[in-house]
Order: C-alpha cells, then structure tokens, then sequence
C-alpha cells in the first residue's frame, strides 16, 4: 500500500508506533504463540511412570489498550485527534520496555496487544479470543468503564486485571483480582487528614474544609470527614462553602489546616488568591497552611501564594529527573523511539517492569507475593494492599510541598 504523509511530529510518533508494533520484538517477547516447555524425568523401572513436570518458561500477558487507529485518517488527521493517541502509544512503549527489561530475569514474554479502541463493543468481541482468556496477567483496560465490562469475563476465567491509570475506588468493580494501581480518592483524603492529624494539636487547632458541595467536592471531602471522626475525634472539624464564610468564623490564637475540597480552577483560583490575602493582612492573628485538591498537580496556580501558604498536595506520580533510574530510562527510550518520554511512558514501564519481574521470580503464583514485593519505581513506589471483595490496591501516595517555587516531597 502507497502512503503519502506530510510528517509532522504527531504523524511521525503514530507512524513510529505503526512500525513498532508489526516490527520484530526483542528475542525475549514473542508474538507468536509457543507452548511452555514439559520437562519429563526418566522413568524407573522399578517405580510407577512420574508425572510430567511442567517449568514455567513463559508468560502471557495481554495488552488492552485503547489507541483507535480505525478512527485516525493519517493523511485528514487533526493534531487534536492525534493527540489523543499519544496517551495509548506513549503507554504501550514503557510497559514494552519494562517487559524487555524484566525479561534479563530469565522468563520469555509472550506479549498480545490489542486495540480496545474505547468501544465496549470492540472489548466483548475481544473477550472471545483464547489468546486473552490464557492470559497470565492482563493490563487494562484503562478506562473505569472499560474495567467494569470486563469484570465478569475476569471473573469468570479467574484472570488477574490491572488498572493501569484510573484513578476508580476499587469498591467499584467487586473483583477479587483487580489490581489497582492509582490511588482512589478516598486514599488522596485519608492520606491528607492523617498528615494533619499527625502535625496538628486538638488544644489550639482547627480543620477547616471548603467545600463548594458539588459532587466532584464531596468525594474529597467525606473520607477526610470520616477518618477525622474516627482517627482523630478531638479535633475540631468545621466546613464553609467559600472562604469568604470562612473569614468571618476565624478565631485569633487557633492554627488553622485549611484544605480546599474543589478541583474548579474558576473556584480554586480565587479561593487561594483570598486566603492569600488573609494570610498576609492577618499574620499575627490566625496561623493557617493549605492542602488542596490532588488535581492541583496538573492545574496552574499562583506558584508565589501556594508557597506562602505552605501547602501540601498528595500526589501518586512524581519524577525525579536528577535520579539516575530516570536519566538511564529517558536515554533509552529516546534511543528506542527518538521521543521524550511522557508520564505515561513512565507509569508504562513501571508496570511492566514491575509486573514481569513478578512473573520471572515466582511463575503463576505471582499474586501470592504481591503484597510482600515492595517496588520503588520511577515514578512511584508499589506497595500492595489486599482486600478480598475488591481486590490488590496500591498504598503509596506522597505528600507534596512548595520550596523554591518547585514541588518537593515531603514523606
């Protein structure tokens, strides 16, 4: 088939991709089906015939991914639409370098990549593939929605399923084998109301949330209200829709966390510029330090008046470019690719890497040491909990402060 393409840098990376995926893998990842290796002792004669041992030289691991290369027209193709592909690309090239690296741990990878293509329909045809229902370990889909139409397929062929990057409550799909691996928002609030709880005293403080009450709102707000009731009962727990209601219910003498419940850059923007002015007429009155949203990460604000609160924020990602994990990983993907490496890209390698030593070290048992494999990644560390109505969640979140107008971890 004759293409002709005006090469952008978004085509290049898709058609980089294209090439990459039909291209021929590293000797350790195969796309083509092999079955494991049967090792048969030598018979006894004077013992009865021994069973076949099967050695687990091989792992499955299919890949949902939702790139939909049938909706993008290469030659008609917005960078909008494009765009869009990064994510899926960006994703599938660091689990493919993570599963290349896992693989010096003497395991081959059979590895099956499917396009989910964010169609249901597309997910439940792919359901009837043996290919998927074999699989070892199955990685996605990456989507809540996709998830949930999986989840009795998983079930029903006992199938490890890990979401990859949805931020859902894992009490949402009731699968005792998902593995979850963002931390939902009720661990984001708990984590926040532990930290001040640890940091603040029941004799001269005061938890103040703001919370606007939309619905976004009180998934932040209500696990913080609840681990504050049950953890820390003594401290006083008060909520203002603004913080101009807030301004007016102030007590001198009483240091005040104050954490901004909302996510709305159009209310989080004025919040902050008002506690900010606060904070700066009222110094010797009130003493107070922000927490905010775990959105804020990806959100601008005033750099200057975040700092001058002091406030936290608590993220699951973080990279830490001067570390030399990192500066290796960004050396070969750029080699492998000639593309910088995006927070997907990252999280891509990391589960791969992570999940392919796993399988390298302890065979089809992998989950029974899941919560016991601790694994600091490169951007974040995997730290397994298990509930078994809803399955492995990791536990790790850092807390996130502002120094020298930067982000820098605080635990």
């Amino acid at each position: 088939m004759d293409l002709k393409l005006r090469i952008t840098d978004s085509r290049l990376k898709l058609l980089l991709f294209l090439v990459t995926i039909i291209a021929a893998c590293s000797p350790k990842i195969s796309t083509v089906t092999k079955p494991p290796v049967k090792t048969i002792p030598k018979e006894n004669s004077t013992s009865s015939p021994a069973k076949p041992v099967q050695r687990f030289t091989e792992a499955s691991i299919s890949l949902l991914i939702p790139f939909k290369l049938n909706q993008i027209n290469l030659e008609t193709a917005t960078k909008a639409q494009i765009d869009r592909t990064d994510m899926a690309i960006d994703f599938y090239q660091g689990v493919k370098m993570g599963i290349d690296s896992a693989a010096s741990f003497g395991l081959n990878f059979k590895v099956n990549v499917y396009d989910t293509k964010d169609d249901n329909t597309q997910l439940i045809s792919l359901t009837k593939k043996d290919d998927l229902m074999n699989s070892h370990l199955v990685i996605g889909p990456v989507f809540p929605e996709g998830v949930k139409n999986l989840t009795n397929f998983a079930i029903r062929n006992d199938l490890p399923i890990v979401s990859p990057l949805a931020a859902s409550k894992p009490s949402d799909f009731s699968n005792p084998k998902l593995i979850s691996i963002v931390s939902s928002i009720d661990q984001h609030g708990e984590k926040i109301a532990g930290y001040i709880g640890s940091k603040f005293q029941a004799a001269n403080s005061i938890v103040v949330l703001i919370n606007p009450k939309k619905t976004e709102d009180e998934e932040f707000a209500t696990p913080i209200k609840t681990f504050f009731k049950q953890k820390y009962p003594a401290l006083i727990v008060q909520e203002f829709t603004s913080a101009y209601a807030f301004e007016t219910r102030m007590v001198k003498g009483k240091k005040y966390a104050v954490i901004v419940c909302s996510s709305d850059p159009g209310f989080v923007g004025p919040t902050i510029d008002k506690l900010a002015k606060i904070a700066k007429l009222r110094a010797q009155d009130y003493q107070f330090q922000l927490f905010g949203h775990p959105n804020w990460i990806k959100q601008n604000y005033n750099i200057t008046q975040l700092q001058a609160l002091n406030t936290v924020l608590s993220t699951s990602y973080m990279i830490n470019y001067k570390d030399s994990n990192v500066i290796s990983f960004i050396k070969k993907y750029r080699f492998n690719f000639n593309f910088e490496p995006s927070e997907y890209s990252f999280k891509g390698f990391d589960i791969g890497f992570y999940f392919g030593k796993l399988l390298a070290k302890h065979g089809k048992n992998y989950l029974d040491f899941m919560t016991k494999d601790k694994y600091k990644g490169l951007h974040n560390t995997f730290n397994f909990g298990y509930d078994p109505l809803y399955g492995y969640y990791n536990k790790d979140l850092m807390l996130l402060t502002y120094k020298n107008l930067t982000l820098s971890l605080i635990n």
